[in-house]
């Protein structure tokens, strides 16, 4: 007999269904990694980057260290350049520029880090240790964290901007934080990137970070793309529906990370993983088809469904 699960998936799957097939699709075609461009000046970034927190804080000699090598080069191999790191993060840093320096011949890098302490000249010692630790002379991206310190640390990267020493600067928020300082900022400050949560379960940053960025010509670069893993629960033994065929996903980490980039205020996204796997499965979100809105609106439903049966 049926578990009640296992019927309510059904029926939230058969209209998403019809006309596809109930199987993974194959993996998207290979081709050119998308790009989309930053507004302050044109450059184009591959849609799918690298966050680093939790999976690249481990000690250099552990057994969780020994995968991120074939994590990196998988992370190139596909096209990848931005890699997202903090201060914050413990031994991140420093594990990234490590695997750096061991590559015979380092690959386009996009490096983003950011400034997590209260003070003027602790924000700048910080920050050139960060440089040290991830093994570049120059940062492209430094961005306030958490809005530590936020005034006396943007004041230090326009300066540095200016001078040359960061190409583009921002601030970050992440999961549950209130975000009306953060949109102040937004709208008074030049900035050229923001970071902040936003996935197929918690969509708030539509109310107004997505539009605001969108208006402000701010490149948004987005965490927590599966909440922590916690997605993959209402997911886990369904599956795919027709609407992530047509979009060439064969994983339901691709329907979450292809739903993201189908806003089009959406930069960049930063999954993590510590995983050689996992990356190339996050990769191929970045290749391919993306959703319009009425795919959205499916994808929603069909994440809708699934929740409530779970």
């Amino acid at each position: 007999m049926l578990s009640r699960r296992q019927l309510l998936l059904a029926s939230a799957l058969l209209a998403a269904t019809r006309g596809g097939t109930l199987h993974a699709a194959a993996p998207a075609p290979r081709g050119t990694a998308l790009r989309r461009p930053i507004p302050a000046s044109g450059e184009m970034l591959p849609v799918i980057g690298m966050g680093t927190s939790r999976t690249f804080d481990v000690d250099a000699g552990a057994d969780a260290a020994q995968p991120l090598m074939a994590v990196l080069e998988t992370f190139f191999a596909n096209g990848g350049q931005v890699i997202d790191s903090s201060p914050m993060y413990g031994k991140a840093e420093t594990r990234v520029g490590d695997l750096l320096r061991s590559m015979p011949e380092r690959p386009p890098l996009f490096a983003a880090t950011k400034v997590w302490t209260d003070g003027r000249e602790a924000g700048i010692a910080q920050m050139e240790e960060s440089a040290r630790r991830m093994a570049v002379e120059r940062f492209d991206l430094i961005a306030v964290h958490n809005l530590v310190d936020w005034r006396t640390q943007l004041d230090t990267l326009k300066r540095w901007k200016e001078e040359g020493k960061v190409r583009y600067i921002g601030i970050t928020t992440s999961h549950g934080r209130d975000h009306a300082e953060f949109l102040q900022i937004m709208r008074e400050e030049p900035l050229d990137f923001v970071q902040f949560s936003y996935n197929i379960a918690d969509r708030r940053a539509e109310e107004a970070l997505l539009p605001t960025a969108a208006d402000r010509g701010i490149a948004t670069m987005i965490n927590r793309p599966y909440q922590r893993g916690d997605l993959f629960a209402a997911t886990r033994g369904a599956p795919l529906p027709a609407v992530a065929t047509e979009l060439g996903c064969s994983s339901w980490g691709q329907f979450f990370l292809k739903f993201i980039l189908g806003h089009p205020a959406v930069t960049c996204v930063i999954p993590a993983t510590s995983s050689p796997r996992h990356m190339q499965d996050n990769m191929q979100a970045g290749f391919g088809a993306l959703p319009d809105a009425a795919q959205r609106e499916e994808m929603l439903r069909v994440f809708a469904a699934l929740r409530a049966s779970s």
